[in-house]
């Protein structure tokens, strides 16, 4: 989520949604993310809409958020059901953030209470949270589990302290496996975050870093490339020659060896950065994004999506708490997608899955490209003739230009 919001229309106040998003309601599921915009510090590379603040001021505090969180909760479920919608209960909960587990286990699961009693959950639902390994306890996690969470995703970063000191991580290395024996013991299914690329890093520390990741047997592993934003304390030290800049190259070399490395361990890899243990262990809540379901999000700054039609809440808490209090939509502005710009974002996204793109739901111009894409390797022969445009790992490395190709002008 960065914390730059794009234009758009204006948002009802009402927060009800236009007729079109009836259509298909029945083929689409529905989600919900839960934006917890509180650290404890700013990691130097991150351009997500975050604050270390613990009150700021208008209502917006650690204290009152989960008051503020279940008021959206109401507030959605009063727009969806003027909209028409149906009720459908949820397929996936995230909680994001920011470190979402900085506020109190109690906190979270009332969050979710409140959400079940709205909408309730499917069978076999996932609900996830993301974590940093210094904000949790076994009596946390252990709280979490029993409130109906299934499933944390550690930024566990990096296995070695000098890259941690770059990404301004405060936990330590041995913090990391501790982490996961205590999620384990509360039943949660454990991913891990991982970072590549970040200044000063050998090929020989990250080498560790997947070693040291795969040795706790992750359910799911999400490895990231580093992306240096502008604004970010991070962009500041690289301009002033403080540390490294990034390398494209370093970048690929890096992936490759994740790639290597993580599928040898036994995890699939299913869509560009991540991998997990069995197709169950997949990270269904991504899996909704990248698919075009539909999700309502909750939080500053947060992003919902409902048949076609997006839209983003204003980036402040304190505004966000203010518009909420006064009984009127978070929403900063919202868009209606046209079914060009629905196509063009679908083949965007499902070609970065595992599971590929159906080469048959391509245009003229994208089925003729494919032919290019195989003889430069970057699509899969064999599963291009069964019908599906599955990248290879040289695919993957550069599945910006692969999409390019499939579009038109």
């Amino acid at each position: 989520m960065p914390s730059v919001l794009p234009l758009g229309d204006p948002a009802p106040a009402d927060g009800i949604l236009p007729p079109q998003v009836l259509a298909g309601v029945e083929h689409r599921k529905f989600g919900l993310y839960v934006h917890i915009p509180f650290c404890a510090v700013r990691c130097g590379y991150c351009d997500f809409n975050t604050y270390t603040a613990t009150e700021l001021g208008g209502g917006a505090s650690q204290d009152t958020y989960a008051t503020t969180a279940v008021s959206e909760l109401d507030f959605a479920s009063l727009a969806l059901d003027a909209s028409g919608l149906p009720r459908r209960p949820l397929s996936t909960v995230f909680f994001g953030g920011g470190t979402p587990t900085l506020l109190p286990a109690e906190d979270l699961a009332r969050i979710l209470k409140a959400a079940i009693g709205h909408w309730g959950l499917e069978p076999g639902a996932e609900v996830t949270t993301e974590a940093n390994p210094d904000s949790v306890t076994p009596e946390s996690l252990q709280v979490l589990a029993d409130a109906g969470f299934t499933r944390v995703s550690f930024g566990m970063q990096s296995a070695v302290p000098h890259v941690l000191k770059v990404l301004d991580r405060t936990h330590t290395p041995s913090r990391v496996p501790l982490v996961v024996q205590w999620a384990r013991e509360a039943g949660l299914a454990v991913s891990l975050d991982l970072i590549y690329g970040t200044p000063g890093e050998s090929m020989a520390d990250w080498q560790l870093s997947l070693e040291t990741a795969l040795s706790y047997q992750p359910d799911h592993i999400s490895a990231y490339a580093l992306i240096v934003e502008e604004g970010t304390k991070l962009a500041a030290q690289i301009r002033r020659g403080e540390v490294p800049g990034i390398d494209d190259d370093d970048h690929a070399a890096k992936y490759e060896l994740a790639d290597s490395l993580i599928s040898a361990a036994g995890l699939t890899w299913y869509e560009v950065s991540n991998w997990s243990r069995t197709p169950e262990q997949a990270c269904r809540h991504n899996l909704a994004y990248w698919r075009g379901d539909d999700w309502w999000g909750i939080g500053p700054g947060a992003h919902s999506h409902v048949g076609g039609v997006r839209w983003w809440n204003v980036k402040h808490p304190t505004a966000y708490a203010s518009r909420l209090g006064s009984g009127s939509s978070p929403a900063a502005g919202r868009e209606t997608l046209d079914a060009e710009t629905r196509e063009v974002e679908r083949i965007m996204l499902e070609a970065r899955l595992g599971t590929g793109l159906s080469v048959g739901a391509l245009g003229a111009i994208g089925r003729h490209a494919v032919a290019g894409l195989i003889a430069d390797q970057l699509v899969d022969p064999v599963q291009a003739f069964k019908g599906r445009l599955v990248l290879t790992l040289k695919g993957r490395l550069l599945a910006d230009a692969v999409v390019r190709r499939l579009l038109p002008d």
